[in-house]
């Protein structure tokens, strides 16, 4: 468990300096967008990795490790809009983002310690097609919230859903750099 720990704090890592550099380079423009443009932005870049798994092949430089990044960066971002009331000023301070970044990806990281625990760290055995499929499904799944009004009777709320997809790109991106890695020993 702890190796497992240090890798998601690596990952989180590199995608808390792309976020905190984002955020000095365009401030916070993306508080105007509203949850299902957050989950749209989600959802380009899973199926952007989907389509490439599908095909086999990339026209567009930008590696799938950077589509994942961004799904973790949004999906802190779709916390945080969460939180924030729709009065909040459009314009955070860089502390307070850099809060609200190490809170929620914090808050994803113990969720990931709990189900590791009850499940055996499943997810090392899982294929990088199905971490995609399942962000896909769990963008599925706010949209029926959202459709619903945010109400569920029996089920997790959006907020649980973007948890989910934090932490299946970062699960996919711990599995790639462990195989990146055995390549370059090997090499």
């Amino acid at each position: 468990m702890n190796k497992t720990n240090t890798q998601y704090e690596n990952v989180i890592s590199e995608c808390r300096d792309v976020f905190l550099k984002k955020n000095k380079d365009y401030g916070t423009a993306w508080r105007v967008l509203r949850t299902i443009s957050i989950v749209d932005q989600i959802y380009i870049k899973a199926q952007r990795i989907r389509t490439i798994q599908d095909l086999k092949q990339q026209k567009v430089a930008d590696d799938i490790a950077g589509e994942f990044k961004g799904i973790i960066n949004y999906g802190v971002i779709g916390l945080i809009q969460l939180e924030l009331p729709k009065d909040a000023p459009a314009d955070l301070p860089e502390e307070t983002v850099r809060t609200y970044y190490d809170q929620y990806t914090g808050a994803a990281q113990r969720l990931m310690q709990d189900k590791n625990h009850d499940y055996g760290e499943a997810w090392r055995g899982m294929s990088q097609e199905s971490f995609v499929d399942l962000i896909l499904m769990k963008l599925q799944r706010i949209r029926q919230i959202l459709d619903n009004d945010h109400k569920t009777l029996i089920s997790e709320g959006v907020d649980a859903n973007y948890n989910d997809i934090i932490n299946y790109a970062v699960f996919a991106l711990i599995l790639q750099n462990e195989a990146s890695g055995k390549k370059q020993e090997t090499a």
